[in-house]
C-alpha cells in the first residue's frame, strides 16, 4: 500500500476512514471516482483527493454516497 505524501488535515472527519476503506476493498481512486460520478455525485480528482486528505470539507450528498458504493453505514465513516 502507498504511503501518503501528506499529512491529513483537518477539514472534514471522514477523509481518512474513506481512504482505509476504499483500499481495503481494493479500489483504486480513480474508479472510486467514478463510482461517485454515477451516483450522480459531481467529483474529480482533486476534489477527491482532497476529501480523502482532509483538506475540505465533505458534503452530506458525498457522505451519503460514499457510504453506500462502500456498503457501510454513514457511522461507519466517522468511527476513528
Amino acid at each position: 500500500m502507498k504511503t501518503r505524501k501528506q499529512s491529513y488535515g483537518n477539514k472534514n472527519s471522514v477523509g481518512r476512514n474513506i481512504e482505509r476503506l476504499r483500499k481495503e476493498r481494493g479500489i483504486k481512486q480513480k474508479d472510486f471516482i467514478a463510482q461517485i460520478q454515477v451516483m450522480g455525485c459531481d467529483m474529480n480528482p482533486t476534489s477527491y483527493s482532497k476529501l480523502e486528505g482532509q483538506v475540505r470539507t465533505a458534503t452530506d450528498k458525498e457522505i451519503f454516497v460514499i457510504a453506500k458504493i462502500l456498503d457501510v453505514a454513514i457511522e461507519d465513516l466517522f468511527n476513528n
